[in-house]
């Protein structure tokens, strides 16, 4: 990011060493909702270690109250964070938009439910970022945290800082541990890359249907929560600092 955006941005994030930052060009890239917009700035915050390593334990491996914890805080954390990093951006002349890391269940209708594609994919920022690539069970994973992570974009009219150099192709390798854990037998085991649409190696609504399955069974409610595959993949990242 240019020094002076970058200072604007992390003043507005604050000093937590637990955030991911980067800037993408995303011209050419963007739902038509949000025609103007040409660049993006990524935020993502790691979801806590033991919440994570909660999924695992017991001999049952499935979404945990301590799990669902972590994941609605971290999301409430970032809501917050974007939202005030536009609002300073705005105050300071440049235009931008926060989109905020999720949708609740109970908003996932219409377009969204027919193809359980977002309007905006965090996921693809975050890759035209340089921060990262998406996994063999559709997960961002991250080189500072791997997929522990929640993301959120600020979209901005002009370039909010160098954007980075794109990551374009799966680092995952021959590692197919999520693909083997995951109680859905959603994924392919094919790596992404960009040329490589979602459906030929990641079945998204068997994911979901096991999600609402797993999380009214071990949390009493129907969400769109899991975590075994973030719990298993061998890429945990590094801690900031």
């Amino acid at each position: 990011m240019r020094a002076d955006v970058e200072r604007l941005v992390k003043n507005a994030a604050g000093e937590a060493d637990d955030l991911i930052l980067g800037v993408a060009d995303l011209r050419g890239l963007l739902h038509e909702k949000f025609k103007g917009y040409g660049y993006g700035i990524l935020v993502g915050k790691r979801l806590e270690d033991p919440a994570v390593d909660s999924i695992l334990e017991g001999g049952r491996p499935g979404p945990t109250a301590s799990y669902k914890t972590a994941y609605n805080n971290t999301n409430g954390a970032l809501s917050g964070l974007v939202n005030r990093i536009a609002r300073t951006l705005v105050s300071s002349g440049i235009d931008a938009l926060a989109v905020e890391p999720t949708v609740s269940d109970e908003s996932i209708d219409g377009e969204l439910a027919r193809t359980l594609r977002a309007e905006l994919s965090h996921k693809m920022v975050a890759t035209r970022a340089g921060l990262g690539w998406i996994g063999k069970t559709g997960l961002f994973v991250s080189e500072r945290c791997g997929p522990r992570v929640r993301l959120a974009t600020v979209l901005t009219t002009s370039p909010a800082g160098t954007p980075a150099s794109p990551i374009d192709e799966s680092r995952c390798g021959s590692c197919s541990l999520c693909v083997r854990w995951c109680p859905a037998g959603a994924a392919t085991g094919k790596p992404w890359s960009v040329g490589v649409d979602r459906d030929e190696f990641f079945d998204p609504f068997r994911c979901r249907k096991t999600c609402l399955a797993l999380s009214a069974e071990r949390l009493g409610k129907r969400l769109s929560i899991c975590g075994i595959c973030v719990a298993v993949c061998p890429v945990k990242g590094r801690n900031a600092g």
